[in-house]
């Protein structure tokens, strides 16, 4: 039996920072079902909290193709692994641009 009664909810902005190619496929993935990025985070979160697998087989499959597109080559194993690349400043930028100028 499936509930179609709506429920209303308080959404806030955030600003979460992701991977870029797990944003990529994320973003492509909620774009294909025609949804947004933040209903498919709800979903697979919602899903994740009761044990249960958020993705049907055929999203599984998408989520491959979109892997591979996107070069997204990490899967649960990198998860509390992954570590930032430290970005420069705009001194350090604008150092290493006066150097490859000279």
């Amino acid at each position: 039996m499936v509930n179609d009664s709506k429920l209303l909810v308080e959404r806030v902005q955030t600003g979460v920072r992701i991977e870029k190619r797990i944003l990529k496929v994320l973003k492509a993935f909620a774009e294909y079902h025609d949804m947004t990025l933040g209903d498919v985070l709800e979903g697979i979160v919602l899903h994740a909290f009761d044990g249960k697998a958020p993705f049907s087989p055929a999203s599984l499959e998408r989520i491959r193709e979109l892997k591979k597109f996107y070069h997204l080559n990490l899967d649960s194993t990198a998860s509390h692994r992954l570590q930032e690349i430290k970005a420069k400043s705009p001194r350090q930028r604008a150092s290493q641009q006066t150097k490859n100028k000279g």
